[in-house]
This record gives C-alpha cells, structure tokens and sequence, in this order.
C-alpha cells in the first residue's frame, strides 16, 4: 500500500500561523497592534486572488480556522479582532467567484459557517456578504435564505401551541439576510413581502425611503418616511428611530423645494426636546441673517426643558447665565440625580465667573456618591468636595460650607473609607498643598537628569 503523501503546505500558511501567534495570549491592550498585523497578512491573501484565486481561496479558509482556534487567546473588548475575522468571509467570497466556484456551494459554504458561528464573527454577516456576492451569488443566496425562511415562518404556530420561547427568531432571523439582499438590490417590492409578513417597522420605513431616494423618487420616499414617523407617534418623541426618520424627511423636503416645512419640523422637534442636537438640526434650516433672532427664540423656548438636557444645550450655546439661574432654581436632589458626565462641564465652566452655583454642583457630584455608598469612588467624591469648598470660600458662602461640613459629619461618619480625607479638607485652610501625581513624577525625572 502506498503511503499518503502529507499535503504540501502553502508558504503563505507560515506567515499566517506567524501573525496569529498561537499560544499566546493577547491582551485588550495589545489587541489593535495585533490585528493591525493581521490585516497586512489578509492584504497580501487579496494580491493572491488576482494571480491564483484557486489558491487565495484556501488560504482564506486557513485564515478563519486560524482565527477561530485563536479566538480564546484574545480579550476582543474593543471588538476590532472579531470584525477582522468577519471581514474575512467576504474576502473569501471574492476569491471563490474570482475562481469561478459555484455559487450556490459558495453560499452553502457560508450559511454553514453563520450556522456554528461560536465566536459571533458572523454577527451581521448578511450586509457586507450582499455586497459582496455578485448577481449569480445573491441569486443562489436568495433562494438558499427564502427556502429556510418559509420552512421557519410554517414552524410558528406549532412553536406557539408548545409555549416556545420567542417562536419567531428563526423565521425573523432568515427574513433579516432576505432584506440585506434586497436592500442591496434595491428590490422594493421583494422587500416588503418579507417586512410584511413578518411585521413592518420604522427601520423598514427608512430601508424602503433610502431605496426609493436612490431611484430619484423622491416623493415616494417621504412617504415612506412620513409612514415611519407615524408608526413611532403613540409613544412621543423619542431621539432614536422617529428622530432619524424625521432628519431624512427634512433633508427631502429641501430637495423638493419645501426648506418651509423642514423648519417647521425642527422647530417643532427643538420645542419637544429641546438640547443641543435638536437645536443644532434646527440651525441647519435657518437663514444666517435670521440666526440671532432664532437663537433668541431658541432659548426662551428651551426654559422648561429637561435639566440634563439644557445644560448640554446652554454650555454649547455659550448661554452661561442661562445656565446658572437654571442650576440656581434647581434642588439639591434634582442636581445629584444627573450624571456626572453631565454636571462636571457645567461645574467647571462656572466656577470662576459663578462660583455659588459652581459649589452647589459640586457639592451634588460628591453627595450623589457618598449617599450611594460607592466607596470605589470616594477619590472622586473628596476632589469635588475640596472644589466645593474653594468655591463657597470665593463666593463669600462660608456658613453654607459649614453647614455641609455638618451634614457630612451627621449623616455619614461612620463611613471610614470616605471621613479621613472629608476631615483633611475641612481643616485645610486652603487649596491642597499635596503635590499632584505629574508634580511628582517631573520632579524625580529632573533630578535624574541631573544625576
């Protein structure tokens, strides 16, 4: 019996496996440097397709099993080696048409792989690979995806008798990969007998819009878009799907000469909501001579507003007194109920020119954290409280600081994480004489030059 010859390894395979360094792993800190290799190992797999795409085909097909036995090696926090590996599929799908392969093995191939996909590197797999594959490709995955979704929409109301949990994930999963091809068609009507049957949303609404606007029907496609804004009313404005909805239709309603009707549309969006991106869309609309005028009706509009939302609107606005007779009104409860991302801005733009109201937010971002308890934290909570103080002390408000000193004290002493550094400000009588970390750090890099 003749012995098996080993398979003749690529010289490519070594470069691979190289990238890929198996057996070690790589950290969220090394992760960008380490798919920055890989991407110049895929690069040179792409020459390959040109010259020899038989051989670019298996070399991809080494490159995703490498990248799938490599998967456990990286923390991908950031994502960027998963969307890597993902890109390799369509990479793949370009090499087999070059070689002529059979498309409806290729697309077999792929469905496959997004069936026993362990590591979600085919997590929306279905937008890029339409734009891949070419006519004959999205033909075979036409056919291949309807057959599956059919077989799955029939299995529903035997799913719904054995009380199923989310009986409509296979057929909506299906009918997901048959709108991706569609839309990269621009097949209307093929479109909405998928979103149809399994139920037409507002990202419908913008898919069939965007398809009607890349035909220059541009009627047809603000229709969509009014349909979509209606479908979202019962529940408010809200700045997700309806906001998107609502840009597209002005932007459209410009291109057909209504530039009326899209301000109008801002304005009444800007007053639902007023902030800083309404208000930036609304000034999209606006004749510069008219800007003054606008900005000032703007503002009044904005006063009953949302808190968290002014703040964001009036800092970006340069509306500080605004801002600081709102923050004067506001409670102390309202202000430590904010994120910090936030107050912090508007505590430290106010400090200098209104330094009351600076201590009354600063004050809030170190409560909010003590009555929590997040001892985590407490770092935090003690530089707003020193930056409290600084600020009552400029504002001539000493007996208001002794008043939280007070409060602290009664309230919250028994917190020994947090009472130490509280009873070394309250005794500082003046701004923190400890050196900061960068002080510290200049200081010993001099003296080792001088050394």
């Amino acid at each position: 019996m003749a012995k098996r010859r080993a398979q003749r390894r690529d010289p490519m395979d070594s470069i691979i496996e190289s990238a890929l360094d198996p057996g070690s792993f790589i950290g969220w800190n090394e992760g960008f440097a380490f798919v920055s290799g890989l991407r110049e190992v895929e690069g040179e797999i792409a020459k390959v397709v040109i010259a020899d795409p038989a051989r670019a085909v298996t070399l991809y097909e080494s490159f995703l099993a490498g990248c799938n036995a490599k998967a456990e090696e990286v923390d991908d926090s950031d994502g960027g080696f998963g969307t890597f590996a993902g890109g390799l599929y369509c990479g793949w799908i370009k090499a087999r048409q070059a070689a002529d392969a059979d498309r409806a093995e290729t697309v077999k191939l792929l469905l496959a792989w997004m069936d026993n996909d362990d590591y979600g590197f085919c997590n929306d797999l279905e937008l890029s690979a339409a734009k891949a594959l070419d006519r004959a490709g999205r033909k075979a995955f036409e056919q291949e995806v309807s057959a599956r979704f059919d077989n799955e929409a029939a299995k529903i109301s035997e799913r719904k008798r054995a009380s199923k949990p989310n009986p409509y994930y296979a057929r909506d999963r299906w009918g997901g990969m048959l709108k991706a091809v569609y839309s990269q068609q621009r097949n209307i009507g093929k479109y909405l007998d998928v979103s149809t049957k399994m139920g037409l949303t507002q990202a419908d609404c913008e898919a069939v819009a965007t398809m009607f606007q890349a035909k220059h029907k541009l009627n047809d496609a603000l229709a969509w878009l009014e349909r979509g804004i209606q479908m979202g009313k019962p529940e408010g404005f809200r700045r997700g799907a309806s906001y998107k909805l609502g840009e597209m239709r002005r932007s459209l309603l410009v291109k057909l000469g209504r530039g009326g009707e899209a301000l109008d549309s801002a304005w009444a969006d800007f007053q639902a909501e007023p902030g800083k991106f309404t208000y930036e869309e609304l000034f999209r609309y606006i004749p510069k001579a008219k800007r003054a005028e606008w900005h000032e009706k703007a503002m009044e509009a904005a006063e009953q507003g949302e808190l968290d939302s002014l703040i964001e609107l009036w800092l970006s606005a340069k509306e500080i007194d605004r801002l600081a007779s709102r923050l004067d009104r506001a409670s102390n409860t309202e202000l430590e109920r904010l994120s910090h991302y936030v107050t912090e801005p508007a505590a430290e733009r106010l400090a200098k020119t209104h330094p009351g109201i600076a201590a009354k937010v600063f004050r809030a971002l170190c409560m909010r954290i003590v009555d929590a308890a997040k001892s985590k934290y407490y770092f935090a909570a003690l530089s707003n409280l020193e930056r409290a103080k600084a600020c009552y002390q400029s504002a001539g408000l000493d007996a208001q600081w002794q008043g939280l000193a007070a409060e602290i004290r009664r309230d919250h002493h028994r917190k020994s994480g947090f009472m130490p550094g509280f009873e070394k400000i309250v005794r500082s009588t003046g701004a923190s004489q400890e050196p900061s970390f960068l002080d510290r750090a200049r200081g010993r890099w001099a003296s080792r030059a001088k050394a």
